[in-house]
């Protein structure tokens, strides 16, 4: 290994690990060094296909790995490899995740108890580790919910034994807007052992308002008793990245405003980052009162397609979408919410949980869950807008069409009125789409949201306005 390892971790989930991170990686690769992220396991629908190494065609199958990773690639100016997060873990159900392994799900690790995965898996986290680090400069490692999570270190396959592994320089950031930050910091110091302890160069209090000279003494005292500095106060930004579940999404909820776009925030949603684009106007719902004002409709992507179909319809949304389309409402379905707006839904496999379902009926597609999945990069031309269309397919979903509905593109894209479905994770990312889909309702496009590269400029200045960044190019170098 010839790269330096920086390493942030986290007092709890939702601590700001992916966005620090992100953070890093662009002003590390502003400041001239080759850097790569990692993540050894990631626990998320938000999902992204990247092409294998060494493949040039956009339509072939490709590998998956979590999106905030692929972001985090972005940020470094690197093409995104799925060795930079060897293992996913996709919530199937409160007690069962899919297993993707280098890219590939993997039945035979998806059905093992989750103590007996980690013999399997950490060679692999290993070697992709060890690769990225004779490759870059710079490998900047995110962890997975904390560290102090004592039950689960004979198993940890993501913080602490990464850390060792690579002999990381491990910063950990709380979330200080929660309250208890400095509670947190401590109980997490005693929860380490003596050989984690001394990777740990500094503590980050993320998420800050107001004025950090309020802080002392706490940051000294904290010092006092631990021997480890705070490096950085970082304030709460308004820069939206995608990031893991949830933290998009539970932030936008109902609000009344009228002339927005609502999307159905079914329980086992996925990818539900890929919306960020419609900005202010999205609004996340849950039930029939909540489309009051509303100018479009969006049914995302699922991970248990029957199972929130059967949600669609016990919570009423399901009727209150079909009633809206029936009066010319715009209506889109992505991925499994596109398998929703069919005439039947069967999983003969089980690869879902199994069963059957009848769709909404508004459009004539028949989907049968399939055991391979579908995984590609994908780019399509829609004939309605005339736009080239760029995005990425994840499904185990075969559709057929029937002659009710038009297909604008083969196997990925159609429509039947006002209402259209694809197969197209990213479809709102391209803004001619974008533009197109928000014109159907009578919306014009946001201006609030900036272009990612910008928002990761952003980021970074933020970054190294507020971090000890003396300390991180030492750390880098491998001087402190």
């Amino acid at each position: 290994m010839t790269a330096r390892a920086i390493m942030i971790q986290g007092c709890t989930s939702n601590a700001g690990k992916s966005y620090l991170t992100a953070g890093l990686c662009r002003a590390l690769a502003d400041a001239g060094y080759r850097v790569a992220p990692f993540k050894a396991q990631n626990m998320s629908n938000n999902a992204g296909v990247v092409p294998e190494r060494g493949a040039s065609d956009a339509g072939g199958a490709g590998l998956e790995m979590g999106r905030a990773q692929i972001v985090q690639a972005f940020a470094a100016r690197v093409t995104a490899d799925v060795r930079m997060n060897p293992v996913l873990l996709k919530p199937e159900a409160d007690t069962r995740s899919q297993v993707v392994l280098m890219g590939r799900a993997h039945p035979g690790l998806t059905s093992l108890p989750w103590r007996e995965r980690k013999a399997q898996l950490w060679p692999h986290v290993q070697a992709a580790l060890h690769d990225l680090m004779s490759e870059y400069d710079v490998v900047v490692i995110e962890g997975a919910g904390s560290p102090a999570e004592v039950n689960l270190r004979a198993s940890d396959i993501v913080n602490m034994r990464v850390a060792r592994e690579a002999n990381a320089a491990v910063l950990l950031a709380c979330d200080i807007d929660r309250g208890g930050a400095f509670a947190h910091l401590l109980g997490t110091w005693h929860c380490l052992t003596s050989e984690e302890r001394a990777l740990l160069r500094g503590f980050i209090l993320n998420k800050f308002r107001g004025d950090a000279r309020l802080l002392a003494p706490a940051p000294e005292w904290l010092e006092t008793q631990t021997g480890v500095p705070t490096v950085g106060v970082m304030p709460m930004l308004d820069i939206t990245l995608p990031e893991e579940d949830g933290l998009w999404a539970d932030a936008r909820g109902h609000d009344g405003a009228e002339g927005a776009v609502a999307i159905a925030r079914l329980p086992r949603v996925s990818n539900l980052d890929e919306f960020a684009p419609l900005g202010p106007l999205a609004r996340w719902v849950t039930r029939p009162e909540e489309l009051d004002g509303a100018r479009a409709i969006i049914l995302p992507g699922s991970k248990a397609t029957i199972a929130d179909l059967a949600w669609l319809r016990a919570s009423g949304l399901a009727g209150a979408v079909t009633r809206a389309a029936h009066a010319g409402m715009p209506v889109l379905g992505v991925c499994g919410g596109l398998q929703m707006l069919g005439t039947e839904v069967l999983d003969p496999h089980g690869i879902e949980g199994g069963g059957a379902a009848p769709g909404l009926g508004l459009l004539d597609l028949r989907t049968v869950m399939a055991p391979q999945k579908t995984t590609r990069v994908t780019e399509l031309h829609d004939p309605e807008t005339g736009a080239a269309l760029h995005g990425y397919e994840i499904h185990h979903g075969v559709t057929d069409a029937g002659e009710g509905v038009t297909t604008l593109a083969p196997e990925r894209l159609w429509r039947q009125g006002n209402v259209r479905g694809t197969y197209l994770h990213g479809i709102l990312e391209n803004p001619a789409y974008l533009s197109a889909f928000l014109g159907w309702a009578g919306l014009p496009a946001p201006d609030a949201l900036a272009a990612l590269d910008a928002r990761l400029d952003r980021l970074a200045a933020a970054t190294r306005t507020h971090l000890d960044w003396d300390l991180i190019v030492r750390l880098a170098e491998g001087r402190a």
